[in-house]
This record gives C-alpha cells, sequence and structure tokens, in this order.
C-alpha cells in the first residue's frame, strides 16, 4: 500500500496522479508513475491564514518605473538570440545534447560579461572547481572575474545567492540540484520542478539573471517535465550535427525578444567563435555547381542565410525506393515529391531520393520548398543550375509558386556574396528588381523548365 501523503508523479512528462497505474493517463508512457513522498497534488495546497487575510492586490498597466538595461554578455550571437541582451530577473533555460559545448558556451558568456563589469557566478554540480578552471585556462579565460562554486544544493545555493549578490549566476544543470524538502533523488520530475521553481523565485525577488543548464533526452527534447519550460522566461537549444565544428544556438520560446533567431558558433581548439557570416561558413566556395545542387536565399530571425540544397536522385535496388532527408522536415519532402511528379511529370516512384541541407543547418520555412524542388529536378534531369543563381520560393499543391516574406533581404545578401541572379516566385518581387536580376515564375512548372533549357532572362 502507498504511504499517507504520498502521490505518483510521471518522470516523463511531469503529471502527478493519486494512485499508481502502469500507463500515465497524460502522456500515455508505459511504467513512468513513480512514488514521491511531500508533494501534494495540484490543486489540494490550503491558504495560509496570513495569506487570506491579506487578500489579493491588483495594480495597473501603468507604471513609472523604467525598466531595467539589458545585460550585454559581449558574445553578441549569444545576446541577439536572447532579444538583444539578458533581461534582469529572467530565467533562461539551455539544452542541447551532451558534448555540444553548453558548459563552454556559457563559461565564456560568464567571462566576457564579467570582464565588462557585470558581477558573474558560475555553479557547477558536475564538475569540480579545478575542472572549471583548468577549461578557462585552455580557453584563455583564467583572468576573467568570474565566482565559481562547486554545489548541488539547493539550500546551499540559495543562502549564498541571498549573501553575496549577483547580475548573472549559471546554474550547471539543473538535473543535478537536490533539494532536501523532498525525498526523491536528484533528476527526477519531483527535485528538477522544485529546484526550478525555487530558483526562478529567487530571480524575480533579488532581479538576477540566471542561466539553467538541462540535459535532453535521446529524442532531443529537453529532459525532465514540460513545466520547467513553463516556468522559465526563454528556452534555448544549442544544436550540433557531429563531424561538423558548427554550432546553431536556437530560440524556442522568449518573453523578452523573437524566437526565430539563431546564434552561429564554430568550435574550435579554444572554445567558440563567433560567426558573423553564416552564408559564407555553409556555402562550397569551390568549382562548378553539380546537378542536384540549389542555394538557397533564406530568413534565420533577422538574419538571412545562404545554404545549399544537396538532393541525389538513383535507381532504386529495391521494391521499396528508399526517401532520406537531413536538415529539412521529411513531410515537406513528400509534398514536393509529388507535386513535381503531378504538376511536372519527373518520375520519382521508381526511384531512391536523398536530400541534405549542407552545413549541418536545419531549414524550417516554407520559402525552401522551390530550392528543394530545383535541386531534386536538377538531380532527376541531370543538368546543374547556374553558379551564381540563388532560389527560393513556397509551393503550394496546385504547383503554384507563391511569394514569400522580405525577398530584398535574400537578395541583397546573395549579391554581396557574388551571385548574380535569381530563382524565385513570379508575383511579390521588390520594386525596381531589386539587388539581383529574378528569373520569376508563376508555376513550378516553370520553373523547371527553366532550369531544364537553361532559360534565366526575367521575361521568359
Amino acid at each position: 500500500m502507498a504511504r499517507d501523503g504520498a502521490v505518483y508523479a510521471c518522470q516523463s512528462c511531469g503529471a502527478v496522479q493519486s494512485k499508481w497505474a502502469g500507463q500515465c493517463p497524460a502522456c500515455q508512457s508505459w511504467n513512468t508513475l513513480v512514488e514521491e513522498v511531500g508533494v501534494r497534488a495540484p490543486g489540494s495546497l490550503s491558504a495560509t491564514k496570513a495569506t487570506r487575510n491579506r487578500g489579493l492586490q491588483f495594480t495597473g498597466l501603468e507604471s513609472d518605473t523604467p525598466a531595467p538595461p539589458r545585460i550585454l554578455t559581449g558574445v553578441d550571437e549569444f545576446d541577439r538570440v536572447c532579444g538583444g541582451g539578458v533581461v534582469p530577473g529572467s530565467a533562461i533555460l539551455i539544452g542541447g545534447d551532451p558534448g555540444v559545448g553548453k558548459s563552454t558556451l556559457l563559461l565564456q558568456v560568464c567571462a566576457n560579461a564579467s570582464s565588462r563589469g557585470v558581477s558573474c557566478a558560475y555553479i557547477s554540480g558536475e564538475e569540480a572547481v579545478e575542472q572549471i578552471r583548468g577549461r578557462a585556462d585552455r580557453m584563455g579565460l583564467a583572468g576573467a572575474p568570474v565566482k565559481l562554486a562547486a554545489e548541488s544544493s539547493l539550500r546551499d545555493i540559495l543562502d549564498g545567492l541571498k549573501r553575496d549578490k549577483f547580475d548573472l549566476v549559471v546554474i550547471d544543470s539543473i538535473q543535478t540540484m537536490w533539494s532536501d524538502a523532498h525525498e526523491a533523488g536528484p533528476g527526477t520530475v519531483t527535485q528538477v520542478r522544485a529546484c526550478a521553481t525555487e530558483l526562478v523565485r529567487l530571480a524575480k525577488k533579488q532581479g538576477v539573471a540566471i542561466l539553467l543548464v538541462g540535459h535532453v533526452t535521446k529524442d532531443g527534447q529537453i529532459a525532465g517535465p514540460r513545466v520547467v519550460e513553463h516556468l522559465v522566461d526563454a528556452v534555448l537549444s544549442f544544436e550540433g550535427e557531429r563531424g561538423y565544428p558548427f554550432r546553431i544556438l536556437r530560440g524556442a520560446k522568449n518573453r523578452f525578444g523573437a524566437t526565430d533567431e539563431i546564434g552561429v558558433f564554430e568550435m574550435g581548439d579554444i572554445g567558440l567563435r563567433e560567426v558573423k557570416n553564416p552564408s559564407a561558413l555553409f556555402l562550397n566556395e569551390g568549382g562548378e555547381r553539380a546537378a542536384g545542387a540549389a542555394v538557397f536565399a533564406g530568413i534565420e530571425g533577422s538574419r538571412p542565410v545562404l545554404v545549399e540544397f544537396q538532393a541525389l536522385v538513383a535507381p532504386s535496388a529495391y521494391g521499396t525506393p528508399r526517401r532520406a532527408v537531413v536538415g529539412w522536415d521529411s513531410g515537406r519532402l513528400a509534398m514536393v515529391l509529388a507535386v513535381l511528379e503531378s504538376r511536372c511529370g519527373l518520375g520519382f516512384g521508381d526511384k531512391d531520393v536523398y536530400l541534405n541541407v549542407a552545413g549541418g543547418l536545419r531549414i524550417t520555412e516554407p520559402a525552401a520548398d522551390l530550392a528543394a524542388a530545383a535541386a531534386l529536378a536538377s538531380s532527376a534531369m541531370d543538368v546543374a543550375l547556374p553558379q551564381d543563381c540563388v532560389v527560393f520560393g513556397e509551393v503550394s499543391l496546385s504547383g503554384e509558386i507563391r511569394p514569400v516574406s522580405r525577398m530584398e533581404s535574400r537578395l541583397k545578401e546573395a549579391a554581396k556574396l557574388g551571385f548574380g541572379r535569381a530563382l524565385g516566385p513570379l508575383s511579390g518581387l521588390p520594386e525596381g528588381g531589386g539587388a539581383l536580376p529574378v528569373a520569376g515564375a508563376a508555376r513550378l512548372a516553370d520553373a523547371v523548365r527553366r532550369i531544364e533549357n537553361d532559360i534565366w532572362s526575367s521575361h521568359a
């Protein structure tokens, strides 16, 4: 029998149940309900007498108190993703695969910010102080005035942060923290939720910005209950493909800025280097463009980024053709293949199709449809696109090429990198033609005809 006061918390989604079951009713996961003592079910907290006497106080939207200035860490790519700097009193959760460089990034952020006069503390529950010092020495940051501590007890951490005032605090990681108010072990749903709640409350009361490092599961999701993501003000994901030195910092949630910004870094022997011009990094500059390659002029947040789509269409050696895609949505690939078959007369039913976004970047915007279609058509017809051509446009199920946002920015970035022409939608072009001549196509069949017959005049 369960002990008095015991409830069962799901280790996958964080839902709390009053009795044990083999399957979690909330997320349908099996064997994830674990008995935990000292946790009250939602809605069972009783108000204290002092709280009842105080009552709820309301206020208006007007305020004479100006908002505090953002903390500029000196790492411009990190500040960009945060929305122009870290907001005092905010809590930011940063997740990523093991070994991707989360600790390296945050140590650089602390070191650069402290060199600019920001009071910073780095608290690690995974490494000893000497290990952090050794990494800082290898990165050339040993002289930065950062306060270090190795502690996992939440009570000791809170007492230390209340005694010494800081502007920016890094907790590495939230899964190693534990509170003596709960009997559950570190890393469980109860401990992660309780420790995150207390740290966020401290951030709001004292105006200190807290950066929490979060582990990720094998599916790429931040480990622990999703309630932690609801508690914090921003959720950032640090991504990187194995075999590539590039690292992408991407915002998934941000109460103080846009969520579509990315920061680009390159991992080296002495840490992470900021990449100011990602387009030059993701493009292959050597030699002529091969059949099956198309350069996509995309937008990531506020900046244009040029990346190369690579496609290979080959005869299938088995009864069921393969469809493999890296860096793009597989459902989007199936849609583009269906439009190419039904609207353009290209056959892929007996062909293996492989599509890759070069450089390890993941593309999500619909404007990449035409670039993927151009790469697939180029490979299927064995006709290379011109070396100086960029492609962008959204493809509908009817085969129409729809206009996309910020065409002028895309064309300017392409012109800056030496491109001389573009293939895009016929409507929505900038007045005056833009920075590059655009071969507009109203339908995908028109774009395929231009590629096949090497027609690139804007009035063809």
